[in-house]
């Protein structure tokens, strides 16, 4: 993870496991959703189930139909009995193909809705939970988490839940032919639950850790492969590769520990299951031997105890997957429950028409409220001003715009829009009336006219190109095959930095706002073309608030009033000439770049 102010901690470092009842509390909120189609996937399943149970039972009766008496065989009782065995078993897998197609079915509606949700909550969570959380651990959590949910409901459950009703009829079945066999059972299956309950409780843990682990290594690699340029520039592949070789050998080491202590439990619980087999056999031997059980009861009884013992021994062995998936649900459930961006307060109004005077009163702000960033910080930009924003690297300066635009709020002070206190309107109404352009360039897949008219989807082909126009990128887009219905991916190599870079500033003069944000706006464009960059934006913003940070001093001369930021404090204001002449902060910063 990594802080606003760029340090790193270890990602899951804060993972904690919940109980299983939370995560099955909140996987079955979902299944409760669809309720009939659970109860149509019960109903067969209990069919299914049902008629298979009848096929011992008839094993049995035939059996006892062929009699002890060598060459007296009533065959037509062995073929009635053996027939309706292949009906029931028959209905009884189309009954479970049916189930099974169900619950596959009901699982994809779950993990879509699962993942909408969480989706949705994603952009409704504040840009500090961003700031601070590894974007690859965000996308395992979308992608691997919630496909191991996927998994878990539509084949785990499946099998729990099949074999739940096997084990409930089987027991039912044995209790009917004979109690005293059933004594065996007495002393294995408790035992098996014990033994189950203690691995369950043991390899939890261990699959909590190995999800951490494996976000942990997704959020290295996206890292690594968005800043592979940065990379092999500084030559820095053996270091990253050491990185990625460290972490996964943890993730490794991690899935090892949760594997074999997995694997651990179903053969053990396999082991008490046969040993309560072998029980059953010596005890029907002898009860039969003084005629308190028929050959054919005794027969139907060991295949009974077999699809007894056997959904347990299959319970365990998916035990491990089940730990997977609640794990991998825990991590799910625990970013959907991360605190959104709080609501606007209870008398907040929209934004309306406003003139764009803006003020920062006295405000303090810290990412990490023990250390202030801003430190009784004004400033006051006057309806149509173009304000900039200077200082060194660290100053505040792009502090300062979180704040305009509420990613967050200061501890202490004031910002006022138009004289009204910006918490007291409404974000979404108040950020639209922005328009912001970072350094750092954004193009989704998609054409150049749709990259240009994102803020403004309904605008003409006339406006796209009057506004590209205006950016200096017409003539470039004109000169491609396609022209603006070129199509674009967000990591398009065949477009510059630069061109990236004058397509996000012409999709921010599409944006009729009454006021502009430019933080670094200009940096990967050369000085020629940014002047005629600037010249075009000061004339298409000619009445709007701007405010401007730039390292390039040269682009800010023309600005009304110039904020010189240090250590979270405006040390100079004025306008270029009367800074200049002044000779304090902002001189040194001037000529430093000039001389």
């Amino acid at each position: 993870m990594q802080t606003p102010g760029g340090h790193r901690r270890p990602s899951g470092s804060q993972e904690r496991p919940r109980d299983t009842r939370y995560t099955l509390r909140r996987l079955w909120g979902y299944l409760c959703r669809h309720r009939w189609m659970l109860l149509a996937a019960a109903a067969l399943a209990l069919a299914s189930n049902l008629l298979a149970l009848l096929g011992p039972m008839l094993s049995g009766l035939a059996i006892d139909a062929i009699g002890t008496v060598p060459g007296q065989v009533d065959f037509p009782r062995v073929f009635f009995y053996a027939g309706w065995m292949l009906a029931f078993y028959l209905l009884s897998a189309l009954l479970g193909y049916l189930f099974s197609l169900l619950m596959i079915r009901l699982s994809q509606r779950v993990v879509r809705q699962m993942r909408g949700d969480l989706f949705s909550h994603l952009m409704d969570l504040p840009v500090r939970y961003f700031d601070s959380h590894q974007t690859g651990d965000i996308v395992s959590r979308i992608s691997y988490d919630i496909d191991t949910v996927n998994t878990s409901l539509s084949s785990d459950l499946l099998q729990i839940g099949t074999s739940a009703i096997t084990v409930v009829g089987s027991f039912g079945m044995m209790l009917a032919i004979s109690p005293a066999l059933l004594a065996v059972f007495a002393v294995t299956v408790p035992l098996s639950i014990l033994w189950t309950r203690y691995m369950t409780r043991k390899v939890r843990p261990l699959f909590s850790r190995r999800s951490a682990e494996l976000g942990a290594l997704g959020g290295l690699s996206e890292e690594a492969v968005s800043g592979l340029r940065t990379v092999k520039a500084y030559s820095g592949e053996e270091a990253v590769t050491a990185r990625f070789d460290a972490q996964d050998k943890r993730a490794l080491d991690a899935q090892y520990a949760a594997d074999y202590y997995g694997t651990m439990t179903g053969p053990s619980v396999n082991f008490i299951n046969n040993l309560s087999l072998t029980l059953v056999s010596v005890l029907g031997a002898t009860l039969f031997l003084f005629g308190k059980i028929t050959l054919g009861n005794l027969s139907s009884f060991v295949l009974y105890s077999r699809k007894f013992s056997g959904p347990i021994n299959e319970i365990a062995n998916i035990a491990s997957d089940l730990q997977s998936a609640f794990a991998a649900a825990e991590r799910v459930f625990r970013l959907i429950d991360e605190l959104p961006e709080p609501a606007d307060a209870p008398d907040a109004l929209p934004a309306g028409a406003v003139r764009g005077e803006v003020e920062l009163d006295r405000v303090s702000f810290g990412y990490d409220p023990t250390a202030p960033v801003l430190k009784d910080f004004s400033l006051r930009a006057p309806p149509g001003s173009l304000v900039a924003i200077v200082g060194p690297t660290g100053a505040g300066k792009t502090t300062v715009i979180n704040l305009l635009m509420r990613f967050y709020d200061p501890q202490s002070g004031e910002i006022r829009l138009d004289g009204r206190e910006t918490r007291r309107i409404t974000r979404d109404s108040l950020r639209r009336c922005y328009t912001l352009v970072l350094q750092d360039t954004w193009l989704f897949s998609g054409t150049i006219a749709e990259n240009i008219a994102y803020a403004r989807p309904d605008a003409t082909r006339e406006e796209v190109v009057a506004a590209a126009k205006a950016a200096h990128i017409h003539r470039f887009i004109s000169q491609l095959p396609q022209g603006y219905d070129t199509p674009l991916t967000g990591d398009e190599a065949a477009i510059s930095r630069g061109q990236k870079q004058m397509l996000t500033i012409a999709r921010a003069m599409l944006l009729q706002s009454n006021m502009l944000i430019l933080d670094e706006a200009t940096s990967n464009v050369d000085t020629r073309t940014e002047r005629r960059i600037q010249g075009a934006m000061r004339q298409l913003m000619e009445g709007r608030t701007c405010f401007v940070i730039a390292h390039r001093l040269s682009t800010i001369q023309n600005a009304d009033v110039i904020l010189v930021v240090k250590d979270g404090r405006v040390v100079e204001q004025g306008d270029h000439a009367s800074l200049l002449q002044r000779g304090g902060a902002y001189a040194e910063l001037y000529w430093a770049q000039f001389q």
